[in-house]
This record gives structure tokens, sequence and C-alpha cells, in this order.
């Protein structure tokens, strides 16, 4: 049986408020989709929220691996697996990438090896903004499912 993998794509600065709204993307995901592997990163509001909602979800699916991918190879910048991880991943081929890019570059390779993005991105000028419209691309060719969170909000 094939492993069916999500990654969350968001702004560093996203409220408290949309959790429940994430979490129940996270469940819809597990039950719905089949999805047993949550990818996030760690270097925002977003992604904690992300990794909250998972470690929740896993109360009632003990099945469900969440994953923290690192940006930068973990020799060179080592970070222990976080309470409520499963485990890192440091995608191939990024050690010679730019430390500039890491980032930007780890998580579209994420993108591009997973089935189910969830995103939650309103600048329109930045880094998430650009990844999930690169999301919607492969989407578009059939790759991937991308799931875009509303904050009534923000009107969005």
């Amino acid at each position: 049986m094939d492993t069916k993998s999500c990654f969350f794509i968001g702004h560093r600065e996203a409220s408290k408020e949309i959790y429940p709204a994430l979490y129940a993307a996270v469940e819809q995901h597990i039950v719905e989709y089949g999805v047993t592997e949550f990818i996030v990163g760690h270097y925002g509001g977003f992604d904690r929220l992300a990794a909250a909602a998972v470690k929740a979800a896993k109360r009632s699916h003990p099945e469900v691996n969440l994953i923290l991918l690192l940006p930068y190879h973990p020799a060179e910048r080592p970070i222990p697996t976080p309470d409520g991880f499963d485990g890192t991943f440091y995608p191939s081929g990024m050690e010679s990438v730019p430390r500039k890019v890491a980032i930007v570059r780890a998580n579209r390779y994420v993108v591009d090896h997973v089935d189910y993005p969830i995103a939650y991105a309103w600048h329109s000028a930045s880094n998430a903004r650009e990844l999930v419209e690169y999301a919607k691309k492969n989407e578009k060719r059939g790759l991937l499912t991308v799931e875009t969170l509303r904050d009534d909000r923000r009107g969005i």
C-alpha cells in the first residue's frame, strides 16, 4: 500500500483562529484520503499550528506520522527530533543549495513529492504564496490535490 502524504504551506504570522479549520483539514485528510504522513516546517506560526493539529489527530490515529522538514543539512545545523514528531527529513540533493534559498528549495522539493498540500497563504508577494501557486500548477497537471484553508476574517 502506498503511503499518502501531506505538506503544509503557510505564512509565519498565522493566527490561532485558523486552528479549527486546520484540524478539520487534517482529520479529513486522514479519514477520507488515507494520509498517514504529514510533513511540516518549523519556521512560523502556521507550521506550529499545523504540527499541533497533527499531534492532536495522532491521539485518535496512532498510525499517523509527523515529520519535520529540515532545509539545512543536519550535519551543518543539527536539530533533534522535537517532542511529538516521528522523525525528520532532509531532501536529497540539497547539499549544494545556497543557504539563502534552502527553505524555498526544500519546500518545493516536498511539494513535488506529496499527494496533498494544505495551504494558508494570503500575502500576494511571499514565498508561501508562490509555493501555493507552484502547487496549483502541479494540481492542474493531475500530480496532487491542494486544499486551501479559508479565513473569513481576511476574506480569503
